[in-house]
């Protein structure tokens, strides 16, 4: 990239102006004064060059445009510009760009001289100056003001370098969980992975209408401007191709069907057996919302574990025998448990709670346990026949797994979120490897690892941010607002991302890799522009990624093709 372009002519390096001499340049931002038949625009990327005294080689400095001003010299009124553009008051208009600084070849550290010529970047040029020559695995993670492909390393998402990303944005305009989608989709189809592509998994929590139940479809709405932005970024306009669908059991359902509304094949139900919940010492994720982290049920909740880990299961549905009582459903333990918490005999009672707990912090965990039934009670069940599906499988079977929790209470959902994450946490533990790779999807992330508090989520939250990337599973978590998520979740992760803020939130520090230009163009970004922070890069890189080729609502949902005809068999078919 070293070198000078003084013998080439003006017009072939694409010459849009020269660096300012009334501002201060220095070796990490410059002014650049615009050439009248020429323009810069915000993200733009340019190059100019220094020459050094001696035989010394040049120096290249290349940066993005992260301010443009235009005003009129020679006027000294507000006023004045009506004169001007009357022809009364001689004056120039003139138009300048500040540039920040991304890439100095060779490292010399010296500002650009007044009058320098600069250019436009392009092609190789321009991708030496975004440093994307020097990462050997390149994500396409959008595309740039200028209709090209911008690329994230990903080393810095895989746990090679670092891992971990973040979406933080305004809901229903920053489209942070269509964006995750988007860069999971990019991750499967764009070849980075390589060999390890077939066997890396992702999870993916849909926490919102039954929005991401359809993203093994093709999305009837993608049109051919859209098509020709993935064949830009290197990524076929398709859908995700290996996907199974998880749903809670419907209520009074002795089936246990899955909860779903707009789609009814290729989606199964997940539960729990009594078995699953006592060995899986699933107990302190029911005491996991808002209200629990005020109070102080850690002793019981413990010792009611310990007494219900010394029953057995009972046959092959999941049941469990305690004290020679057989729990087949969700009331069947609750009510064993307040029984004999309350039991006439103290020292019965002092086995299953522990000693020297107060009767207040019994009574506390008993109302807490009993109201837990309204909102779990079709989840932790062996009243069924046992069915191997039941699972949430994050280590074999498909690629992608949704699990769907939007209609869920919010009690269930972090029962859910929690369980399942725990479990995963606890497999990859298992192997100690960190091949292969677990993704996790998980929006409203400020609810499940907020800034205040404690609770087993976040706690399984903190473990995978802190230890995750060793273990490689990758956290992809979007919020509204990444000033109420627990601090060391957001300093983990290598990748930041913001749509579109509230004008409030954006002057918050956990918003300080967006400069101050940035950080206005997020209140006003439109949907599908996103602020794309990394660690390789000084400047974020400001991307719109294309308009989903999958369905993200059941009305964009291209037609099942493995569904049965409903027509077959009829007359004339």
């Amino acid at each position: 990239m070293v070198g000078t372009v003084d013998a080439m002519a003006e017009s072939e390096v694409e010459f849009v102006g020269r660096v300012i001499g009334t501002e201060d340049s220095t070796p990490l931002s410059f002014w650049v004064a615009i050439a009248p038949d020429q323009y810069l625009q915000l993200d733009d990327v340019v190059v100019t060059d220094r020459e050094l005294p001696g035989d010394a080689e040049s120096v290249r400095l290349a940066g993005v445009v992260t301010q443009v001003r235009a005003r009129h010299e020679g006027a000294r009124f507000d006023s004045d510009v009506f004169l001007i553009a009357d022809g009364v008051l001689p004056a120039e208009t003139v138009e300048a760009a500040e540039v920040s600084t991304t890439r100095v070849e060779p490292e010399t550290f010296v500002p650009p001289r007044p009058g320098a010529p600069v250019r436009r970047a392009v092609g190789e040029e321009r991708d030496r100056a975004l440093l994307f020559d020097t990462m050997d695995r390149r994500l396409p993670i959008g595309l740039g003001r200028d209709g090209e492909a911008l690329f994230a390393n990903v080393d810095f998402l895989d746990g090679t370098r670092g891992a971990h990303v973040s979406i933080s944005g305004v809901s229903g305009v920053a489209t942070k969980t269509t964006y995750a989608t988007f860069l999971l989709y990019s991750m499967f189809r764009s070849g980075v992975l390589g060999s390890e592509t077939a066997n890396t998994k992702a999870l993916i929590f849909n926490v919102k209408g039954e929005d991401l139940l359809f993203l093994d479809r093709a999305n009837l709405r993608l049109d051919e401007e859209s098509i020709e932005r993935y064949r830009k970024l290197g990524l076929p306009a398709d859908h995700f191709s290996d996907v199974a669908f998880k749903a809670p059991p419907r209520r009074n359902d002795p089936n246990a069907g899955p909860d779903t509304a707009s789609r009814t094949t290729g989606v199964s139900s997940f539960y729990w057996t009594i078995a699953d919940f006592v060995t899986g010492e699933l107990l302190p994720f029911v005491f996991a919302d808002a209200e629990d982290e005020r109070q102080q049920y850690t002793m019981v909740i413990h010792q009611v574990m310990r007494r219900l880990s010394e029953g057995e299961p009972v046959g092959e549905d999941g049941k469990w025998r305690v004290d020679d009582v057989t729990l087949t459903t969700y009331h069947d333990l609750v009510e064993l448990v307040v029984e004999r918490l309350n039991h006439e005999d103290p020292q019965v009672a002092s086995d299953w709670a522990g000693r020297a707990v107060g009767m207040g912090t019994i009574n506390a965990f008993v109302r807490r346990l009993l109201s837990s039934q309204r909102a779990m009670g079709w989840l932790i069940r062996a009243d069924i026949a046992r069915r191997d599906d039941r699972a949430i499988d994050t280590t074999g079977g498909k690629q992608v797994t949704v699990v769907d929790i939007h209609n869920l209470t919010d009690r269930a959902q972090r029962f859910v979120v929690g369980v399942t994450i725990k479990r995963a946490f606890e497999a990859k533990e298992e192997t100690g490897q960190r091949k292969p790779l677990l993704f996790i999807v998980l929006d409203e992330l400020n609810k499940y690892a907020p800034r205040e508090g404690t609770s087993p989520i976040k706690e399984i939250l903190l473990d995978v941010a802190e230890r995750g990337r060793s273990l490689g599973m990758i956290l992809i978590g979007a919020q509204q607002t990444a000033s109420e998520v627990e601090r060391r979740v957001i300093a983990n992760c290598a990748i930041r991302v913001a749509g579109r803020l509230d004008p409030a939130e954006a002057t918050r520090p956990e918003y300080g890799f967006l400069p101050t230009a940035h950080r206005e163009r997020a209140r006003i970004a439109k949907p599908g522009t996103m602020f794309v922070s990394q660690p390789q890069l000084p400047v974020p890189l400001v991307v719109e990624f294309p308009f989903p080729a999958w369905a993200t609502r059941p009305e964009e949902a291209a037609p099942d093709p493995d569904a049965p005809d409903p027509f077959s068999g009829l007359p004339g078919s």
